[in-house]
């Protein structure tokens, strides 16, 4: 018996070094996107049912130095989906609604609701237009409280995108008229019914949806531009707006709760998990992507909202859930995630390398200035001012343009990445923008 004991021990105490190398780890990796702000807000790694690591870096408030830390409240954006997708599920073991009802039996005057499923919004298979793509109505109007009759308005009459089922497209209108019609299933509140399935039976205390009214001190100050010079605070995306498709505010912890009642079957069945987690077009579920890595099925999902970048990220056979939520605006949380991933399961991965500035000829920059077209309505404005190089978006701050060659640029305060094309004469005729692994050119037009 002595020797079983000592051998416990033995193994007991080289899983705590394990975990407290791993924790290391991550803290270094997490910690080298802070240095360079490309991370600012909290994480909460864990496996197997021990937390790995949880952490905030940086600033929830810049202005009163107030730090983020496990318990700071985040807007989490379209990560929303995942908890409609599950009260939808619900409310099919409870046999109140189906996923293969059709839209016009809750809407009977929606154009083309024969043809369109609730299963269709499920999976954004529905072609219904994304009303969060209305740049005019996101640009005026999303701070604003709006009923449904003004969010419907938004979609409801324009054509559809596709055939329903034949093709994936991203739609938030989808995820809204899902909450719609949880409220007239239930003849509750969207909110109150999203509280009573699941943060009360999870005690996910520190949750809820009106971001714009919280008064919790730990509400984190959402960031259009978080950089080492400059830090402005973003406006609010009201939860009327957002609502079943992106309303949510959350903390990595409760996020944590989330993941260990989906484990445990506490909210929906083996069946509706299933469900859910079967992907259909663009390897999307209910409410989920689906992807892989290492021979490990990931079910994860992002979200984006004004001020605010998230994603959580869950591998289910082994019992790993990682949590980013992000008080700014940068697009690196699934290069951060797949590199978590990389230290948990012994695969190589690379700390991100701060770029090296370089000077050039203020005589050099002077061709870059002017006006580029990379969309209808969407110009970028360069300008030269102390022989430094800025750019504005429309709508947008203006930033620093940072050189790495006399041709290529970047942008801290966002994380991208510009360059300039010269034709054959070597006059300029447009630059190519790099955000988010995405290239997007413009034609300068002045």
């Amino acid at each position: 018996m002595r020797k079983l004991t000592a051998l416990l021990g033995v193994l007991l105490t080289g899983l705590v070094v394990f975990c407290q190398d791993d924790a290391a780890k991550l803290d270094e990796l997490v910690g080298a996107y802070a240095k360079q702000y490309k991370f600012n807000g909290s994480v909460l790694v864990a496996k197997g049912g021990q937390v790995l690591l949880e952490k905030g870096y940086g600033y929830r408030n810049a202005k009163d130095s107030l730090l983020n830390d496990g318990q700071t409240i985040f807007q989490i954006g379209s990560i929303t989906k995942q908890f409609t997708a599950t009260v939808i599920l619900k409310l099919q073991e409870q046999k109140k609604l189906s996923v293969k009802d059709k839209l016009s039996k809750y809407y009977p005057d929606f154009p083309k609701g024969d043809s369109i499923t609730i299963e269709h919004l499920l999976t954004h298979t529905s072609g219904i237009f994304n009303y969060t793509n209305d740049g005019k109505f996101m640009s005026m109007d999303a701070i604003k409280p709006a009923n449904e009759e003004k969010i419907l308005a938004l979609f409801k009459n324009k054509p559809l995108d596709f055939s329903p089922g034949t093709k994936w497209s991203y739609s938030n209108s989808g995820y809204s008229l899902l909450g719609y019609i949880i409220q007239k299933v239930t003849k509750k509140p969207y909110e109150q019914v999203v509280r009573e399935f699941i943060f009360q039976p999870l005690q996910m205390t520190h949750s809820g949806f009106d971001f714009t009214h919280l008064t919790d001190k730990n509400r984190a100050t959402g960031y259009f531009t978080y950089s080492e010079k400059v830090k402005a605070p973003s406006t609010i995306v009201d939860s009327s707006v957002s609502f079943s498709a992106g309303a949510i505010y959350t903390t990595v912890e409760d996020l944590y709760k989330w993941h260990k009642g989906m484990q445990q079957n506490k909210i929906i069945n083996a069946a509706s998990t299933k469900s859910a987690y079967t992907p259909f077009l663009n390897n999307y579920g209910y409410g989920l992507g689906i992807d892989s890595m290492y021979g490990k099925r990931i079910i994860a999902h992002g979200g984006g909202i004004f001020g605010f970048n998230t994603n959580i990220a869950r591998v289910v056979e082994d019992d790993i859930c990682i949590v980013l939520l992000n008080n700014t605006g940068n697009p690196l949380l699934g290069e951060i995630n797949n590199n978590i991933l990389a230290e948990l399961y012994g695969k190589p991965y690379e700390l991100p390398k701060e770029k090296k500035v370089v000077k050039v000829d203020p005589a050099k920059l002077t061709a870059y200035v002017g006006e580029y077209e990379l969309a209808p309505n969407f110009i970028i404005t360069v300008t030269l001012e102390n022989d430094e190089l800025k750019a504005q978006a429309t709508g947008q701050p203006k930033f620093d343009l940072s050189a790495t060659s006399d041709t290529t640029f970047f942008v801290k305060a966002v994380d991208a990445d510009v360059s300039f094309v010269k034709d054959a004469s070597g006059k300029v005729e447009k630059l190519i923008l790099k955000q988010g692994g995405k290239e997007t050119p413009g034609k300068k037009i002045k």
